[in-house]
């Protein structure tokens, strides 16, 4: 009997692993479509068109990209998943989901099992920026203005860790600067260029035509490393603010129960467009982002990793995950 079970084991695990092979080999057989939580002209919505259209040309079918802004990029993760289908897929900032656990009580999914990793696609620079009337020179001369007025400023942050970094700054630093919430951070650039709101933490991506025009203020960026689009701008270590350091990856997450087989598959050619053509590279660059593609093993690795950076400035914050 033992050995009966033993074969019926076999047998089956060999079926279902054939089926599986197919599956990827076969994928995708109709349109793709990518989730985005942010609206048209930001750093996700770019690199979702450029990968997407070099993706449409070596599949052979449609890739479609849908922007389910607002809720804290909780509409789109709760698009994703109620589409419960491997041709629709989110790609989104982590982020984005890695500080619901410690910003809502309660969570309508569970990132662990219903996100699940495929391959890192950028890494994205995050920014503090301030309207160029405002004529200050560093984050230091912002804290300055913020502690001569208090309670009189106001500041806003894309969903995700850069409204964290903004909470702990301002925090760490005993600033009482009002936060302004936004359904779309998209219309957070032309309040900052005219004034309404006198602090932004977002990608560099939405600021740089602004700033180009003279209209906005960067004061520094999260990343290790200056930006290579702006070279000139200092790092928030540079600028004397070490614990806002923080590098944001971007990247496509299947549903539930996909296969690892089909995972890799998917990873392998996200790497082989982005690497075929290296224009990719280079327009992503003109945006704040840095090419870094990355499989499902080692893009869970980067998750843990950011995951544990939110959960120090948590802890300095005083707050508790509810996951």
């Amino acid at each position: 009997m033992s050995r009966f079970i033993l074969f019926v084991a076999a047998a089956f695990f060999a079926v279902w692993h054939g089926t599986v092979s197919v599956s990827a080999q076969t994928y995708p057989q109709r349109t793709i479509k990518f989730i985005i939580p942010f609206g048209p002209g930001s750093g996700t919505d770019i690199a979702a068109r450029l990968i997407g259209d070099k993706l449409s040309a070596r599949w052979g079918k449609p890739v479609v990209v849908e922007s389910r802004p607002g809720g804290d990029g909780i509409v789109s993760i709760n698009a994703f998943i109620s589409a419960n289908d491997d041709h629709t897929l989110l790609l989104v900032p982590v982020g984005t989901f890695a500080v619901h656990p410690y910003s809502h009580d309660k969570l309508p999914y569970n990132a662990d099992l219903d996100l699940v990793q495929i391959a890192n696609v950028t890494t994205i620079i995050l920014a503090l920026s301030t309207p160029a009337s405002l004529k200050l020179e560093s984050v230091s001369d912002f804290v300055k203005l913020a502690r001569a007025q208090p309670g009189k400023l106001n500041a806003a942050a894309a969903a995700g860790n850069s409204d964290f970094l903004l909470s702990g700054f301002l925090k760490n630093n005993d600033l009482q600067v009002a936060k302004i919430p936004y359904r779309d951070i998209m219309q957070g650039p032309n309040d900052l260029a005219e004034g309404r709101i006198q602090l932004l933490s977002s990608s560099i991506t939405i600021v740089q035509s602004l700033m180009h025009a003279g209209k906005i203020k960067v004061l520094a960026v999260t990343s290790r490393k200056r930006a290579p689009s702006a070279p000139n701008i200092p790092t928030v270590t540079e600028a004397g603010f070490p614990a806002m350091e923080m590098e944001s990856l971007i990247g496509v997450f299947g549903p539930r129960g996909m296969p690892n087989e089909l995972r890799e598959k998917l990873a392998a050619d996200i790497k082989a467009v982005v690497a075929a053509d290296p224009s990719i590279a280079t327009k992503l660059q003109a945006t704040g982002q840095v090419v870094d593609v990355r499989g499902p093993t080692e893009f869970a690795a980067g998750i843990a990793e950011l995951r544990g950076k939110l959960a120090n400035i948590a802890k300095a914050l005083g707050m508790k995950s509810a996951q």
